[in-house]
């Protein structure tokens, strides 16, 4: 009855799993100077113990000690400094946020918002203020006639005030420039692999098929979504445990982040016996919302390098176009050493429990080069500096590898216009295909890439 009575802005927070609330709560605006405001009513109560019971005005020296009219003024004029400094700050974040959005992506302004030095910024203004407005009601009407505590707490906020909101400037001047942009995106991106995706698939993961069942495919049930959303987490532990427990294969159709509508075929479950189970027990395993998030949804970070790139191309800014292809190409190598790219889960018995859909390392390279050599269209210094990225990628990834880039790369060049690309734009092209080619043993269809390029090229030899 009482989470009724909430907004629904609060009330959605209740809904939520643990680990959903806990990433949402981060990604909120008033989270951090809610804990500063709490902070800072602890320091009001502290100060006026001193000051009040304590009367420590007794026990320091003279210069430290302030009588209560200076005490007054002095606290009520840091008020107005203060709340300036709060003010000029708000107004900093909302100019960075409208940059953002316009300029880059409208999906950069969480990463802005989640930054930790971005809300310690923005606590230390909200507490300092709560600190001083706080204050002033209690000793306007005090009849103390000195004070120490109160005056040097109030002081050493302002200045603090002061140098967090130097702090918050530059901050925001260095957060805005690309390559910080690029590198963080990346580096959120790469956290998820390593904290997130490592500890709920690859502990799971086995790269042979084994007993998937077959023969109790005819006991297969199909389990149907009760709602419409993006599929925002999976707890694949507790689905593997409850299979187990079952005694089943589950099979799931759509991946992480894939938008699902009421009454689609989300899962297909399979067994000896499925008669007596109970769908909705897997349901919960799986949350669903309005919105992507980045919690198990490696493609949301890479959508998001690649939208940087995008966006660049439109404001014919191709250095930063460039940088952000840098950074994913280190991003794909980070997803080619940690991920296994296998579709099947295993349990503690080694029985494969969980079947997902296949996300093979081709899959991560269109979703992350693909979108942006689409929109680069005749961009042939773009095109080349994708080519060069994937000959980089060849260099250090595992020759497994090496035809998925070898082919991305010949499919990516299809499409230049050989008769309008100029010459040196066409000879450093092909001298990043030949590099890429001689790293993944494709020397010979280079040949013929080159003789696409120089038709008569040979003629005289």
């Amino acid at each position: 009855m009482l989470k009724k009575m909430l907004p629904l802005s609060i009330r959605k927070y209740f809904l939520m799993s643990k680990r959903q609330r806990r990433h949402e709560i981060r990604l909120t605006i008033w989270y951090m100077p809610f804990i500063y405001i709490c902070l800072s009513l602890l320091m009001v109560a502290v100060t006026l113990y001193l000051d009040l019971s304590l009367e420590v005005s007794q026990y320091t020296s003279d210069l430290l000690s302030m009588d209560a009219s200076v005490t007054r003024i002095l606290v009520s004029t840091l008020i107005g400094g203060i709340l300036t400094l709060s003010a000029f700050t708000l107004n900093s974040l909302l100019v960075v946020l409208t940059m953002f959005s316009g300029q880059f992506s409208p999906r950069m302004l969480l990463d802005f918002i989640s930054d930790k030095q971005t809300q310690h910024a923005l606590g230390i203004f909200n507490g300092s203020f709560v600190y001083v407005l706080l204050l002033f009601l209690f000793i306007g009407s005090s009849k103390k006639e000195m004070f120490v505590a109160a005056p040097l707490m109030t002081i050493g906020l302002a200045f603090l005030s002061a140098l967090t909101f130097i702090f918050f400037i530059n901050h925001a001047s260095t957060w805005m420039q690309v390559h910080n942009i690029t590198y963080n995106m990346k580096q959120v991106s790469e956290v998820m692999i390593n904290q997130t995706l490592k500890k709920d698939l690859e502990t799971h993961r086995t790269a042979d098929s084994g007993d998937i069942m077959e023969k109790e495919k005819r006991n297969i049930v199909h389990v149907t979504s009760r709602g419409s959303g993006y599929i925002q987490l999976v707890d694949f532990q507790g689905m593997i445990q409850r299979a187990q427990e079952e005694n089943i294969v589950l099979k799931l159709h759509y991946k992480v982040g894939d938008f699902v509508l009421a009454g689609n075929e989300l899962m297909s479950l399979w067994g000896p016996e499925t008669d007596h189970i109970s769908t909705g027990s897997f349901l919960s395993f799986i949350e669903m919302g309005h919105k992507e998030t980045e919690i198990q949804d490696l493609q949301m970070g890479i959508h998001k390098l690649a939208e940087v790139a995008i966006k660049s191309l439109g404001n014919d800014d191709p250095k930063t176009a460039s940088n952000t292809i840098h950074q994913m190409a280190d991003l794909m190598l980070t997803v080619e050493d940690q991920l296994s790219f296998s579709p099947y889960l295993i349990d503690h018995q080694k029985r494969i429990r969980v079947i997902l859909q296949s996300e093979p390392f081709d899959y991560y390279l269109y979703r992350g080069f693909g979108y942006i050599r689409h929109y680069a269209k005749d961009n042939h210094l773009i095109i080349t500096e994708i080519v060069r990225a994937l000959a980089l990628l060849a260099e250090s990834i595992q020759p497994s590898k090496h035809k998925d880039l070898w082919e991305f790369a010949c499919n990516t060049i299809d499409h230049i216009e050989r008769e309008v690309i100029y010459e040196l734009d066409k000879s450093f092209l092909l001298q990043e295909v030949h590099k890429l080619a001689r790293l993944t043993q494709n020397l010979e269809e280079y040949e013929k890439i080159e003789t696409k390029f120089y038709p008569a090229a040979n003629e005289n030899t």
